[in-house]
């Protein structure tokens, strides 16, 4: 009996760590991905707005070239918590 309870509390020690992670919130993750964006040299200028809803990000704006609008996307992407990204980036060279 011992035995089955250590090994039941021992696998309960181990999802602690899974079970404890905190989920995102979309105003941290809309921090997270603007922070990011505006840190790249590619990207740093463009005007990209960032929307989140229950950690799918949405880009919004007009950047130069498609280099940029998938540079973008894939910035968001890396973010931790961020579960997909919308991209609706713009390319106006103007």
């Amino acid at each position: 009996m011992k035995q089955i309870l250590s090994a039941a509390l021992l696998l309960v020690l181990m999802w602690m760590p899974v079970l404890a992670q905190k989920h995102v919130s979309d105003d941290a993750l809309i921090d997270q991905v603007r922070v990011k964006l505006a840190d790249d040299a590619d990207v740093g200028g463009m005007k990209i707005d960032v929307e989140a809803h229950q950690g799918e990000v949405i880009l919004k704006g007009k950047v130069r070239t498609e280099k940029q609008r998938v540079k973008a996307e894939k910035i968001a992407k890396k973010v931790k918590g961020v579960t997909g990204v919308t991209n609706q980036l713009v390319v106006s060279p103007d």
